[in-house]
């Protein structure tokens, strides 16, 4: 009997084949060697004939970068999937990613030749944005903006060497996604926490009786994942800027920069600014649009001042972003619809259109698909309890684990995508409320090719 170890071909032999050498150019030599493995380990098990190596090689690459991460089509009808990294990123803003890459004038002014401001770009176009912002600034994520405030204005980092109080409703004490909860943050910078009012009901003078001389801020946060109904009260921003006193800072979590009338109960920036907040705080990456960053914008005067003392604060260099993420936030900012905003604002009929397309086009292939009317929603910790109508391609339950791991198919192709669903009354959905048009394609792909048992003709 034969020793099946001597057909496996020897790993330099298959390195030296040309379509692999241009791989090792691109993806770097040691991952395609990692892949070259696997194929000869296949030999060795009888799963693959010694001469398919190279090919199993290239099929089991990645088509462009040398990561892990893989690329997904978001067919949950979650827009912002916190899962699948939160808002896609528009094309300008992939483009303006390209640039940053390299070498370029960050925190360089070429008229001058000497330092610039770092990332005034991105900065004008975030001002630009926001007119009613008389400063803004930006940190690597909402998170980090909140943190920075509490320690400056009532943390260890505070101006008076001691910790403050932070005033806040007990019911605005929120927990966000993967157990991240405010009051840990805010408690951890140093700061005291004052809470207000009862879990359901705060009044105007529960914040005025609670405010005094150890008042660091007054914090406003939205509570962007959950509604609470019923019996309930909760003081508007006009009504504790009225309040005087303290800095008011309100942390509105979505990103939202202008008032979006499909959201009318989403607070926006601008808004909020005009109501007589002192300080803005948000995140760049849910329904602005754009890369993960924290914003904040302060109002004219005292909180424009705030900004600049933030901006200068010892905490400020950690936090601060990458020339990578300034890129993107320009570009989302200053460039054409986001596809958050495209997503956002679909036609439902246009959806329905797609769908019924869709789902024939796959019938005539043999697959079990039928076009269903669809329930969407923003997600990523905004717009709680907004349904947008959407459309959706239903298929047998059995394909939404085979969909989202294509490279557990036999003879896995290069360029196989993988796509995420949601499974509702035992069908897979496909939502298209989250994905372009020009996906439609690579959808149709995808299902056909499981359907066919991995045949990606």
């Amino acid at each position: 009997m034969s020793d099946v170890r001597r057909a496996v071909p020897r790993t330099d032999t298959v390195l030296a084949a040309p379509e692999l050498a241009q791989a090792q150019r691109r993806l770097g030599r040691a991952l395609v060697k990692r892949v070259v493995a696997d194929a000869q380990r296949r030999v060795r098990a009888g799963e693959l004939a010694p001469e398919r190596v190279v090919d199993a090689t290239l099929a089991a690459l990645p088509d462009t970068a040398a990561g892990s991460l893989t690329p997904v089509l978001n067919a949950t009808g979650v827009l912002l999937h916190t899962n699948l990294g939160r808002a896609p990123l528009s094309e300008a803003a992939v483009a303006a990613l390209g640039v940053a890459a390299g070498s370029c004038d960050v925190e360089l002014d070429l008229g001058t030749g000497a330092r610039g401001r770092r990332g005034r770009g991105a900065l004008d176009a975030l001002a630009a944005a926001v007119p009613a912002a008389g400063a803004v600034h930006v940190v690597n994520n909402g998170a980090a903006a909140l943190a920075l405030v509490a320690t400056a204005l009532a943390g260890a980092g505070a101006a008076s060497g001691t910790p403050r109080e932070i005033v806040i409703a007990r019911g605005e004490l929120v927990e966000i996604g993967d157990g991240f909860r405010i009051p840990d943050l805010l408690a951890a910078t140093g700061a005291r926490l004052r809470e207000v009012g009862t879990t359901n009901r705060v009044h105007a003078r529960d914040y005025e009786d609670a405010i005094g001389p150890d008042t660091g801020f007054v914090l406003k946060v939205h509570p962007s994942n959950f509604q609470i109904t019923g019996f309930t009260s909760s003081v508007s921003v006009a009504e504790l800027a009225g309040l005087g006193g303290p800095p008011l800072v309100v942390d509105i979590g979505s990103g939202l920069l202008a008032p979006d009338p499909l959201l009318p109960d989403e607070p926006d920036a601008a808004t909020v600014l005009a109501d007589g907040a002192t300080l803005v705080t948000a995140s760049g990456d849910k329904l602005l649009g754009g890369p993960q960053a924290g914003l904040l914008l302060g109002s004219p005067g005292a909180g424009a001042d705030l900004v600049q003392r933030l901006r200068r604060h010892p905490l400020a260099r950690a936090l601060r972003v990458d020339k990578l993420t300034l890129a993107a936030l320009e570009a989302t900012l200053a460039g054409p619809p986001t596809p958050t905003a495209r997503a956002l604002h679909a036609d439902p009929a246009v959806l329905a259109e797609r769908a019924e397309t869709l789902a024939a086009r796959l019938r005539a292939e043999g697959v079990d698909a039928v076009a269903v009317g669809s329930e969407a929603t923003v997600g990523g910790g905004g717009a709680p309890g907004v349904s947008l109508p959407s459309a959706a391609v239903a298929l047998p339950e059995r394909y939404a684990a085979a969909l989202r791991q294509p490279e557990r198919q036999p003879e896995r192709q290069a360029g196989r995508t993988s796509v995420l669903g949601r499974l509702e009354g035992g069908r897979c959905l496909l939502d298209l409320r989250a994905l372009p048009e020009e996906a439609d394609e690579r959808l149709f792909t995808a299902v056909r090719t499981v359907a066919t048992g991995g045949a990606d003709g």
